[in-house]
Order: structure tokens, then C-alpha cells, then sequence
């Protein structure tokens, strides 16, 4: 079965993600893997409720992976993606001053230039 990986966070940039994601898997008739990626354990996790609602009035067949192993958001997702053999890798861009990318890099650029399979990148 096919497999659609979407990185999420519950912005409007990771909802706008989530719904193409949904799309796409409904498309392809592919399972679909939601990644929540946090650097540290020390915050609290966000609340997925909404998003886990959103996939279960959805009907696809989905996974949640909320991880917190210290890793960049980007390399969470690019691992997951591998180890599922993600068909794709939905993500949401957020638009940042060049100052912005500079100093914290960019997550969506190493996604986009490091992925094993196609990548598509949607604005909220």
C-alpha cells in the first residue's frame, strides 16, 4: 500500500499540510503518516486532538508519530518517510525573512533537498 508522510504542527501551516495530505492519500488510496516532531522533552506536547478528529471523520487509514528524541523537525520527518517508503512528504511552508533562514536554517529546504521521494510544500 502506498503511504503519504505529512509533517504537522497544529499551525495554520500544518493544518493547511494535513488537509492536502488527506487529499492525497484519498488519491492514491494510500495510508497516511502524521509526524510531530519536538526537540526536547521539556515543553509539553502539543494537543493533536484536533488533528487525530480531523483524520478519524477523514476515513483514511492513518498512523501518529509524535516524537521527542532531540532531532531537527526535518530529520524526524526524513527518517519516518524512509522507514515507511513514503510514496510522498507533505509539508506546510510559513513565510520567513532571509535574516530568519540565516540564523535557524530551514527546515522545509532540507526536507525539500533531502527526501527519497517527492515532496510537496503547501502555504496555508
Amino acid at each position: 500500500m502506498a503511504t503519504v508522510v505529512v509533517g504537522y504542527v497544529p499551525k495554520p501551516e500544518g493544518e493547511a499540510a494535513l488537509d492536502r495530505a488527506i487529499e492525497e492519500s484519498r488519491l492514491r488510496g494510500a495510508s497516511l503518516v502524521l509526524v510531530n516532531s519536538h526537540r526536547d522533552g521539556s515543553g509539553t506536547e502539543p494537543d493533536l486532538s484536533e488533528a487525530r478528529a480531523k483524520l478519524d471523520s477523514a476515513g483514511v487509514t492513518y498512523e501518529v508519530k509524535q516524537l521527542v528524541r532531540g532531532f531537527e523537525a526535518a530529520e524526524d520527518l526524513l527518517s519516518v518517510a524512509e522507514s515507511q517508503a513514503a510514496d510522498l512528504i507533505v509539508i506546510g511552508l510559513r513565510r520567513r525573512t532571509p535574516v530568519g533562514k540565516l540564523i535557524l536554517g530551514s527546515s522545509a529546504q532540507r526536507v525539500l533537498l533531502d527526501a527519497h521521494c517527492p515532496v510537496m510544500a503547501v502555504k496555508a
